[in-house]
């Protein structure tokens, strides 16, 4: 009944919002953000504003959930209200200073970072954030020197090395940027940016072997970066591999589909090695991207006259001619196209205009603008800047000189700049941790979206409690949870007031209290859930999905309650690492009693021996873990999360061979990132 009168107060219009337990709903809300239910917890947020306008801290936290929502202007006005509220909160500048920077705002995110530097001087995540502002608004002298300082406070933060690197390119100082390249490599020599970086700076230097060797090492340890195979590409086209060259596309193209440089440079080369088909359908696709896109739409139209559609042909150079009226290839080559349509005529009034232009050309009477787009007579380019027999192969993305049509295009330094839009730090759900075990597996009603489905998990008795229709949507056993939507987080409410109706009116099933006890997880109320799956297991003690949720539910309650010192770390005053709880091992026993009473119960669940593995390997038991993996395996041999943390388990025991031969196995069931992490160890042990 008590919880009954909680779940009714909450949904009260707000004249009674004074009544609520502001500081339940408020550790309710914090939960939803630790969890990433991001829309559940601003409904919860917007409770204790209502009751408590005054507190800082649920402006505070709302904002930090409208930024991963991308409501930028939402959480700056949030954070403005934290501030006028408290203004000694690190946290709340520097989420406003991030959502300052998602508008382009940078100045306001300097002064946002600078303010909270005063108060905690040591904050790594502060520095970063500086630095990458005076970058964009190429500031590089400034962004220098808080990078120096950046680097004093953490002398082994790599990246003040890689954006130093960067700045130190923009001005031209190759040979100290790849000092700090290097100092990034000999640092952690399994982190692929480093080695990226220092590829870029050896294709300027025009080492071209030695960036493909650093390419070679950056794809190894991160196998799903397009932007590494664009490169690389580039240095094989420069050696003349231009068969090496077209596979790094395809490869590019495989992660990134809709990469402009790609589809624009492997139709170059398709074309250079007689492939004008698919030549073709590279531009096509270019086009689709850029209509405008002049060069491509010239390239096209070679191509369209080679394969012999010469109406397409004449419609692409036509299109390039409106563009560009002095363009003498493009006359040429539409003459060509009109003599074998036979439009005699058309052909010669091209061939008359491309005499008349070459004629103003030798008596310097052309334009400047035709100085830009004209070309011998043969339609062969020439680049004025450039020495006879030294053509540059390259052209910036930006350039729109029409001689430059047939040259690989490179990207622009803007564009180039734009990865630094997704470097920023500061979001509290960020993990820093490249390797990690597939998470525990829930019984819910929402299950993630994939693109690539590990397959559907299945046990009878919960396919038999989905068959009583007894719960008001099917019940899925996955690892994948969805966080409710707004109107989804509205609909478990309303249900959670009919639940604990049934409830009252039935207090003897155990399924009842089950099913409020789900509605209880689904909205983030930890310790009510708890409190109905302990119920439910008093009312049917051979109710074995009761233990194995109030196992989960427990399980998350201790890693929020772990990181709930670093959350108020970064967001409310520094990020120095130091993190203070409660938390013993003891606590985990709890969760792993339970555990052992699912397994006892239902010893087919493959899911409880899965999720026992896990807590296993958390705890540094990893001969524990392998065995719960193992029998989780032998009784579901395609149990593709299984392989990938058994391999990982292995791993973590130095048992790379037995590791890899796991993770191939998780791969070839449909965990992707298995590929990387072999990459990476397969590395280690040639090593």
């Amino acid at each position: 009944m008590i919880r009954k009168i909680l779940v009714l107060l909450l949904l009260l219009p707000t004249c009674l919002h004074a009544q609520i337990n502001t500081e339940r709903v408020m550790n309710i809300a914090r939960n939803a953000l630790y969890f990433e239910d991001y829309v559940l917890s601003i409904q919860y947020f917007n409770q204790v504003i209502n009751a408590k306008p005054y507190l800082f801290e649920p402006y505070l936290y709302r904002g930090l959930a409208k930024i991963n929502l991308d409501d930028y202007q939402g959480a700056e006005l949030d954070c403005d209200a934290a501030i006028q509220r408290n203004p000694f909160v690190v946290g709340a500048y520097q989420i406003r200073g991030l959502a300052r920077i998602r508008q382009n705002n940078f100045e306001g995110a300097i002064e946002d970072y600078r303010a909270a530097l005063k108060y905690d001087p040591e904050n790594v995540v502060l520095w970063h954030n500086l630095s990458l502002c005076h970058i964009q608004r190429k500031d590089y002298e400034t962004a220098k020197e808080d990078l120096e300082k950046l680097m004093k406070v953490a002398p082994r933060y790599m990246r003040a090395y890689l954006m130093r690197g960067e700045v130190l390119l923009k001005q031209k100082d190759t040979l100290q940027a790849l000092q700090d390249f290097d100092k990034v490599i000999a640092m952690d020599r399994y982190d692929p940016d480093g080695w990226s970086a220092r590829a870029i700076v050896r294709i300027q230097q025009g080492k071209y072997k030695d960036a493909e060797s650093d390419l070679n090492q950056a794809i190894h340890l991160s196998v799903k970066n397009a932007g590494n195979y664009i490169n690389r590409a580039l240095t094989r086209f420069y050696q003349d591999n231009l068969r090496g060259a077209m596979s790094d596309y395809d490869l590019a193209l495989e992660i990134d589909p809709h990469n402009f440089l790609g589809h624009y440079n492997r139709g170059l080369l398709r074309a250079q090695v007689g492939d004008d088909n698919r030549a073709i359908e590279d531009f096509d696709f270019v086009l689709e991207m850029e209509p405008d896109n002049m060069m491509a739409t010239f390239n096209r139209g070679l191509l369209r006259a080679q394969t012999g559609n010469l109406r397409g042909a004449v419609t692409d150079f036509s299109k390039v001619l409106d563009e560009y009226p002095n363009f003498v290839a493009g006359y040429y080559h539409r003459a060509a196209a009109r003599k074998k349509l036979g439009d005699h005529k058309g052909a010669e009034q091209d061939e008359f205009k491309m005499m008349k232009i070459q004629i103003d050309r030798r008596n310097n009477t052309s334009s400047a603008a035709a100085k830009n787009d004209v070309a011998d007579a043969n339609g062969d380019e020439k680049d004025e800047n450039s020495e006879e027999g030294k053509e540059e192969k390259t052209r910036k993305k930006s350039d729109k000189n029409m001689n430059n049509y047939r040259k690989i295009v490179i990207a622009d330094d803007a564009e180039s700049e734009q990865r630094y839009k997704s470097d920023y730090r500061g979001r509290v759900q960020d993990k820093n941790v490249t390797i990690k075990l597939e998470p525990m597996f829930a019984l819910t009603y929402y299950e993630r979206q994939s693109d690539v489905k590990y397959g559907v998990h299945y046990h009878k008795f919960i396919d038999e409690l989905n068959h009583s229709k007894a719960f008001p949507k099917t019940l899925r056993i996955t690892n994948m949870e969805a966080p409710l939507t707004q109107e989804q987080a509205l609909a478990h409410f309303s249900l959670l007031d009919s639940h604990s109706a049934d409830v009252l009116s039935d207090d003897k099933s155990a399924v009842k209290r089950f099913m409020r006890g789900l509605d209880f997880y689904l909205v983030q109320d930890f310790t009510s859930s708890i409190d109905d799956f302990t119920k439910s297991i008093l009312l049917d003690d051979a109710f074995f999905p009761a233990y194995f949720m109030r196992a989960l539910v427990r399980y998350k309650q201790l890693e929020y309650r772990k990181a709930e010192a670093v959350l108020s770390d970064d967001v409310m005053t520094s990020a120095k690492g130091e993190v203070k709880n409660g938390v013993k091992v003891v606590d985990y026993e709890i969760v792993k009693e339970d555990l052992d009473k699912v397994i006892q119960l239902a010893p087919d669940f493959v899911y409880a021996y899965y999720n026992r593995g896990n807590m296993s390997s958390m705890l540094k038991d990893y001969r524990s873990a392998l065995a719960d993996y193992d029998k989780a395996i032998e009784l579901n041999p395609t149990f593709a999360e299984a392989y990938y943390n058994r391999g990982l388990t292995h791993i973590f025991l130095g048992n790379n061979k037995q590791g890899i031969a796991d993770l191939s196995k998780a791969g070839e069931l449909g965990i992707v990132a298995s590929y990387n992490v072999i990459k990476r160890f397969t590395l280690i042990e040639e090593e």
